[in-house]
Formats: structure tokens, C-alpha cells, sequence
């Protein structure tokens, strides 16, 4: 049985081999409405992952935002679900994010953070976007500790008011 993090990788190892997005898209417009439907089916984990990291680390302060679907600048699609709070913006350092991108250039989709580079992002069912819960936990833990060394512990108000576990 494969693990469900070698999956993902597994689909997307095949997406590259046979020149498709899921088994079926071929063409970008096609691989678009793919992207679309996953950008809906990771919005509660996205929700899910950023909604933790506040309750733990910002101690319910931070505020979360989704972006929907957009189109990015270099004409490919994106997603951004942000989570900001008071001592990030004080500091004018980037919110965490969990990114879902489509860029123009690529063969398909991908997820990253404000500081943490590129994950595979070949989900096409609301149990493969659950799947993805402990990457975009990754991705926003990874975001939040580069963020610590672009300003410092203090935007992390867990650190100033609690004792260490």
C-alpha cells in the first residue's frame, strides 16, 4: 500500500511521464477547470491548517483571508488563503500563506508559501485535498519560522505569553 504522501508524488510523476494533468487533461484549458475545482476542494484544509497555527501560535489573534481564484500576473491562475495578525504587520514582513498556483509555464499546479518553495499540487478529490492537510501544515510551520528570522520570536505571541510545553 503507498503511503499518501508518495501518492501525490506518484500522480505527479505520471502527470510529467504522460503529458497530462489527472490522467485526462491535455490541453491548458482543460487543465484550468482541473485547477479551479482544486483550488474548492482545498479550501477547508487550507482553512483548517491556518486556523490551527492561530489558535496555537497567534493565540486566536490573526485574522485568515481567502483569495479565490485569480489570475496572476504572468497569466496563469492562483489561489491564496493568508493568514495575518497584528505583530506580522507591525514587523512589514508577509502574512503566512498557503498558495495554489497554476503558472503560466507549468505543466501543472503547485503549492507554496510566502517563503517556502514548490509542492506538487495533483488533487482532483476531496480526499486527496484532505490528504494535503499535513503539506499545507508544513508549508505554513516553514513560512512562520522563516518569517521569526525576517523580524524576530516576538511576532509570535505564543512565545511572549505562554510557558514552553
Amino acid at each position: 500500500m503507498t503511503s499518501t504522501h508518495a501518492g501525490a508524488l506518484l500522480r505527479h510523476f505520471a502527470d510529467l511521464r504522460n503529458g497530462t494533468h489527472g490522467e485526462i487533461a491535455i490541453l491548458r484549458e482543460d487543465k484550468e477547470k482541473l485547477f479551479a475545482a482544486t483550488v474548492e476542494l482545498l479550501d477547508p484544509g487550507a482553512h483548517q491548517a491556518l486556523t490551527e497555527l492561530n489558535e496555537d501560535l497567534l493565540l486566536g489573534t490573526g485574522t485568515i483571508a481567502a483569495s479565490g481564484l485569480t489570475r496572476s500576473p504572468d497569466g496563469g491562475m492562483a489561489a491564496v488563503w493568508a493568514l495575518t495578525w497584528k505583530e506580522q504587520n507591525i514587523a512589514g514582513i508577509s502574512p503566512v500563506l498557503i498558495r495554489a498556483h497554476y503558472g503560466r509555464g507549468f505543466h501543472h499546479p503547485h503549492l507554496s508559501g510566502a517563503t517556502v518553495g514548490e509542492w506538487p499540487l495533483n488533487v482532483f478529490t476531496a480526499e486527496q485535498a484532505m490528504e494535503e492537510l499535513p503539506t499545507m501544515r508544513a508549508i505554513i510551520a516553514a513560512d512562520l519560522h522563516n518569517l521569526v528570522f525576517q523580524a524576530d520570536y516576538r511576532i509570535v505571541p505564543a512565545t511572549m505569553n505562554a510557558v514552553p510545553g
